[in-house]
C-alpha cells in the first residue's frame, strides 16, 4: 500500500479542510499516479472532491465510522477493514486527509509526495519523511516550477 500527498516547507497539507495552494502539475500527477487503482480517503477529504463524487477510473474507499458514504464510494469503517479490503487491489493508495494518513502510514511500503516549495500556512500536516528514521527519500522522479514554486514529485520508501 502506498500513500500519496503533497506537503508544503513545513510538511503541511491543508487548511480548514482544502488544499490552501494547489498545483496544476500535482493535480496531473495525481490522476496519472492514481487512475486503474484503489484509493482511500477519509470522509473531510471526500467532501473536498469536486461535486463530492468518487475519482472516476478509481476504485473509491471512503474511511469513516459513519457508515454512510455518497453514491459511488465504498465505506470501510475501520483501519482494519480498510487494510483487509485493500489486499483485494492490485495497488491501493491513501489519499487523505490527516487523520487517514496517520493511522494508514504504518501499514505503507511507499509514499509519493509532491514537496511544494510553498508555506500557505496549514492546520494539518503529514509526518516530515525527511526526519523519519524509517523512511528514506529514494527517487525524485521530475522537477518544475508553475506560477513561480517549485516543485518535486519524489518517492519515499520503508527502510
Amino acid at each position: 500500500m502506498d500513500a500519496i500527498v503533497a506537503v508544503y516547507e513545513d510538511w503541511g497539507i491543508g487548511r480548514d479542510g482544502t488544499q490552501p495552494l494547489a498545483l496544476t502539475a500535482d493535480r496531473k500527477f495525481f490522476r496519472k499516479m492514481t487512475t486503474g487503482a484503489c484509493v482511500i480517503a477519509g470522509r473531510r477529504t471526500v467532501e473536498d472532491f469536486p461535486g463530492k463524487k468518487p475519482l472516476p477510473g478509481r476504485t473509491n474507499l471512503m474511511l469513516t465510522r459513519s457508515g454512510s458514504a455518497p453514491e459511488g464510494f465504498e465505506v470501510v469503517s475501520s483501519v482494519e477493514e480498510a487494510v483487509e479490503r485493500a489486499k483485494e487491489f492490485g495497488t491501493v493508495f491513501i489519499i487523505g486527509g490527516g487523520s487517514v494518513y496517520k493511522a494508514m502510514l504504518p501499514y505503507c511500503d511507499r509514499c509519493i509526495v509532491t514537496k511544494v516549495h510553498a508555506n500557505p500556512g496549514s492546520d494539518t500536516y503529514f509526518e516530515n519523511l525527511d526526519e523519519h528514521p524509517d523512511w528514506c527519500l529514494t527517487q525524485v522522479l521530475e522537477s518544475g516550477e508553475e506560477g513561480g514554486i517549485a516543485y518535486e514529485f519524489c518517492v519515499y520508501e520503508r527502510g
